[in-house]
C-alpha cells in the first residue's frame, strides 16, 4: 500500500517538521490536536485538524483507542507518532496492524525489546557491543548492595521501563543506598508504570554519543554519522552536534559499526538511534539504550548528510528498500542544534509559559529554525517547555559555533523567559569551544 494519507498524533515542532516532509512527497497530512492546540500553527499547516480530546495528555495524544478510531474515521493510511508521547509504545504500533493501518516506525517487537533496558543490554552484549557492568533487575536495596560488593562505586540506579533522566541516581556511599533505591523506584513507577530497577557503573568523566541508523525490511542497515550529546542539564539534552568532536577516528569508527550490528541483530526497521556512553578517562564506550522513533536533535544529522529522515521513515514504512547503501553517505561541515525552552534559567530553569509578544527568528547562510511559535502564540501549561531548535551548519566546527551565537543574539523573544542568554553563556565556555565537552560540562557552566 502507497501512504497518501497520514495521521499525525504530534505537537509543537515535530508535527510541523513532519508535515513539511508530507507535503513535498505529496501525502495528505491530518493533525490530531487536544482542546489547547486547535488554534496552533501546525494546526493551520495540515491539510485538516481532528480534535482528540482536552488538553490533558493522558485523555488526548497518549489516548490510544480514541486515535485508532479517529485513524480510521478520517481514512488515514498511517500514523505517525513524532517523538515523545506514544513514540515508544509497542501498543500503538500493535493497534495500527490489528486495523490495518501503517505505523511511520519500527515494529512493535523493536520497541517493547529495546524499550526495557535491561533486555536491550542483553541483546546488546549477546552481539558483542559493549555494555557497562552491572546487574540484572534489582528488587531491593540489599540487591544493589550486593551488586556494589562486585563492581564498586560509584553506581547509577536506572529505571528498566523508561529514560529521560526519570529514576536516575547516582549513588556514591553505600549509606543512602536504600533511601536512594526506594526513592528511584517510587519516580519510576509513576513515570512509566513500572518501578523495576537496575543498576549500571557510574561514568564520571563521561561523554554522550549516539549514533543515527536506518534500517529496511530487507535486511539492510546503515548508519549517518554520531552526534554527541553530552551537553545536558538533569540528563536532558541542550546542545547536540554532529560529528562527535575530539575523539579518534577509530572510537568514532568503533561506535559507528557497533551501531549498526546492534540494528542488524535486530533486523530493525526505519530510523532510530543507538546510545553509548564514553569514558574518557579509559578512551572506552559502552551501549546505553536504543531509541526506536525520531530524535528532537536529529536536524544537525540531516544537515551534515543532507538525508531527510522524516522522508526515510516514510519511505521505510511503505515497503521500500533503503535509498542508501553505506558508501553512498557523506559528511560535511559541522552542525549543531540548541534547544530553546520557555524556562527562566536565573530561577533554577522555572517553566515560563505565556503570551509571547515579541517573535524575531534568525535567519542567514547555514541557519534553520524548527518550530511552532510567533508573535502572538500563547505557549501552554500542559506540555514540555521546548519552544524552539536553532540549527546552524557551518564548514568546521569553529564556524558552526561562531553561526551558532550570531543566531541565537538575532533571536528575539518577549512575553516570557528562554534559555536564549543561558546558551550563548554555554557556548562562549572555554571548554564548550576547545570542545572538551562532558555530561558534567553545565553544572560547571552554572557553578
Amino acid at each position: 500500500m502507497t501512504i497518501s494519507r497520514i495521521l499525525i498524533i504530534n505537537r509543537g515542532e515535530i508535527a510541523v517538521r513532519i508535515i513539511r516532509t508530507c507535503k513535498v512527497l505529496g501525502i495528505e497530512t491530518i493533525l490530531a490536536v487536544s482542546e489547547a492546540d486547535k488554534d496552533s500553527y501546525p494546526a493551520r499547516l495540515a491539510d485538516r485538524a481532528v480534535l482528540i480530546g482536552p488538553p490533558s495528555a493522558s485523555k488526548s495524544y497518549l489516548n490510544i483507542p480514541v486515535i485508532i478510531t479517529t485513524a480510521l474515521a478520517v481514512k488515514a493510511d498511517a500514523i505517525h507518532p513524532g517523538y515523545g508521547f506514544l513514540s515508544e509504545v509497542p501498543e500503538l504500533a500493535e493497534a495500527c496492524a490489528e486495523n490495518g493501518l501503517v505505523y511511520v516506525g519500527p515494529q512493535p517487537d523493536h520497541i517493547l525489546k529495546m524499550g526495557n533496558k535491561l533486555v536491550a543490554r542483553d541483546i546488546a552484549e549477546k552481539c558483542g557491543v559493549p555494555v557497562l557492568p552491572g546487574s540484572e533487575k534489582v528488587s531491593t536495596y540489599e540487591e544493589v548492595i550486593e551488586t556494589i560488593d562486585k563492581i564498586g562505586l560509584p553506581i547509577m540506579l536506572k529505571a528498566a521501563a523508561g529514560g529521560g533522566g526519570r529514576g536516575m541516581k547516582i549513588v556514591t556511599d553505600k549509606s543512602v543506598v536504600k533511601t536512594v533505591f526506594e526513592s528511584a523506584s517510587a519516580e519510576a513507577k509513576s513515570a512509566f508504570g513500572d518501578g523495576t530497577m537496575y543498576v549500571e557503573k557510574y561514568i564520571a568523566n563521561a561523554r554522550h554519543i549516539e549514533v543515527q541508523v536506518l534500517g529496511d525490511k530487507y535486511g539492510n542497515a546503515i548508519h549517518l554519522g554520531e552526534r554527541d550529546c553530552s551537553t545536558q542539564r538533569r540528563h536532558q539534552k541542550l546542545v547536540e552536534e554532529a560529528m562527535a568532536p575530539n575523539i579518534s577516528e577509530e572510537l568514532r569508527e568503533s561506535i559507528r559499526r557497533s551501531a549498526v550490528k546492534l540494528a542488524e541483530n535486530i533486523s530493525y526497521e526505519s530510523a532510530g538511534t543507538v546510545e553509548f556512553i564514553v569514558d574518557e578517562d579509559e578512551g572506552t564506550f559502552y551501549f546505553l539504550e536504543m531509541n526506536t522513533r525520531i530524535q528532537v536533535e536529529h536536524p544537525v544529522t540531516e544537515l551534515i548528510t543532507g538525508v531527510d529522515l522524516i522522508q526515510e521513515q516514510i519511505n521505510v514504512a511503505n515497503g521500500e528498500k533503503l535509498r542508501f547503501a553505506q558508501e553512498d553517505i557523506s559528511f560535511k561541515g559541522h552542525a549543531l542544534e540548541c534547544r530553546i525552552n520557555a524556562e527562566a534559567p536565573e530561577e533554577g530553569f522555572r517553566p515560563s509559559p505565556g503570551l509571547i509578544t515579541k517573535w524575531q527568528m534568525p535567519q542567514g547562510p547555514g541557519v534553520r529554525v524548527d518550530t511552532h511559535c510567533y508573535q502572538g502564540y500563547t505557549v501552554p501549561v500542559f506540555y514540555d517547555s521546548m519552544i524552539a531548535k536553532v540549527i546552524v551548519h557551518g564548514d568546521n566546527r569553529a564556524h558552526a559555533i561562531q553561526r551558532m551565537l550570531v543566531a541565537l543574539e538575532e533571536f528575539h523573544v518577549e512575553g516570557i523567559h528562554t534559555t536564549i542568554p543561558f546558551l550563548k553563556h554555554v557556548l562562549q565556555d572555554e571548554d564548550f569551544a576547545s570542545g572538551h565537552v562532558h555530561t558534567r560540562l553545565l553544572e560547571k557552566v552554572l557553578a
